[in-house]
């Protein structure tokens, strides 16, 4: 604060020097920066933890949705007398049956396929060189083309980086085998203790929310599991009718390939038709073009019949998801967490969808015709004018045909 002159002069006054105290820095400013800087180092290491983490993250996910999957076959075996824990290893078991006999049985053909490739290769080479000698005059023999491809730089360069590809693939495999041993080793601990898990959830909230939080599991469990059985009796609905064609085509390893069209076309989404689908008609092709021709036409007649007549009957009361939305899940399911997001985005849609259900209040709908999609206010004038000629038109008062009234005719109509 200025100090005014000591002589009652008009001269400026001289600005008072801050004392020690004024200049000392405010003693909340120091513990003010500490704590920003220990938010910011917490921010950090909570991301660093996260990104980390994400993986695990995720294992955990899937293995939660496979317990709620799996949880409707364990409940029923538990009210039966079947301890809980004995009952979940069984359904994981006849899990684990059913995926490696899968595996098998599409390793098999795959392998058999190969074979014949393999042992077919030195016929089909000379059949290309006798048509590449015949059109073109030329004088090639399969020994030379044998010689000149096996020391080529080209398929030695190949070898050598396939042998160094080997470590990576097999690190690669171990962690899936890891990845796997993983999710099903927590999806047992969530369907076997899944009425500790739920009273230990619940023993941390208020009653009011218990009740909610119980609602919400059991929707869960209910679309979950109504997803995967739904699917499964579909998929061998599927399979049954593939197989049936595909044996009276006489098409080789029908049996695997209608496992095949089941599975595939049932748990992949979006694109799983076309998936499954493309490999019955390429060994079909293989027997007889038109054979393949006739799988293509069977298989988007099937799909027709499934997505009008079968699906809806079977999955209304389970996963009632509108085709549109059930899209746009797998889409942000995919861009959220891969294959493993578009696996599980229609039966979380379902869930959320029944959970919002119970608390959003509905009301009935007035009978305005706009909500039928009927026509427009400008389209119902038009429609009244056509309307009005043509029943003048039939009275006689069209345009073409209009019939004179004397004067005091329309005065006494007016008046009447």
């Amino acid at each position: 604060m200025a100090e005014p002159p000591a002589d009652g002069s008009d001269a400026p006054p001289v600005p008072r020097t801050p004392s020690g105290r004024d200049a000392r820095m405010p003693p909340w400013l120091p513990r003010a920066m500490v704590l920003a800087l220990a938010l910011i180092a917490c921010f950090q290491l909570g991301s660093w933890m996260f990104h980390q983490l994400v993986g695990l993250l995720v294992n955990i996910l899937i293995a939660f949705f496979l317990a709620l999957a799996v949880e409707p076959a364990v409940s029923w075996m538990a009210a039966l007398g079947v301890r809980r824990g004995l009952a979940t290893g069984l359904v994981f078991l006849a899990v684990l049956i059913g995926a490696a006999g899968f595996v098998t049985l599409l390793g098999s053909m795959l392998a058999g396929q190969i074979i014949e490739l393999v042992q077919d290769f030195p016929n089909t080479l000379d059949a290309l060189v006798n048509w590449i000698n015949t059109t073109f005059h030329t004088d090639l023999s399969r020994v030379q083309i044998q010689d000149s491809l096996l020391h080529s730089d080209v398929l030695q360069s190949y070898v050598q980086n396939s042998a160094s590809g080997v470590l990576d693939v097999s690190t690669q495999v171990l962690g899936g085998l890891f990845r796997l041993l993983t999710i099903m080793l927590f999806s047992f601990y969530f369907a076997a203790d899944g009425p500790r898990l739920r009273r230990a959830l619940c023993s941390v909230l208020p009653p009011a929310r218990q009740s909610e939080v119980l609602r919400a599991w059991e929707i869960a469990v209910v679309k979950t599991g109504g997803y995967i059985y739904s699917r499964g009796l579909m998929a061998l609905i599927s399979g049954c009718a593939h197989y049936v064609l595909l044996q009276a085509l006489d098409v080789p390893y029908a049996p695997v390939l209608a496992v095949w069209v089941g599975l595939v076309s049932q748990f992949i989404p979006t694109i799983g038709t076309y998936l499954a689908g493309a490999l019955p008609m390429l060994l079909a092709f293989t027997v007889n073009p038109w054979y393949a021709v006739w799988v293509l036409v069977f298989v988007v007649i099937y799909q027709q019949f499934e997505n009008y007549l079968l699906q809806p009957k079977l999955t209304a009361r389970s996963v009632d998801v509108h085709p549109a939305v059930a899209f746009g899940s797998v889409i942000a399911g995919t861009a959220l967490l891969g294959a493993v997001g578009a696996l599980i985005a229609i039966p979380a849609v379902a869930t959320l969808q029944a959970f919002l259900g119970a608390y959003i209040r509905r009301y009935d709908v007035t009978d305005d015709p706009r909500v039928g999609g009927h026509q427009g206010r400008g389209a119902g004038r038009v429609l009244r004018w056509l309307r009005r000629t043509l029943a003048e038109a039939g009275d006689g008062r069209g345009t073409g045909a209009r019939i004179p009234r004397p004067r005091a005719d329309r005065g006494e109509s007016r008046d009447g």
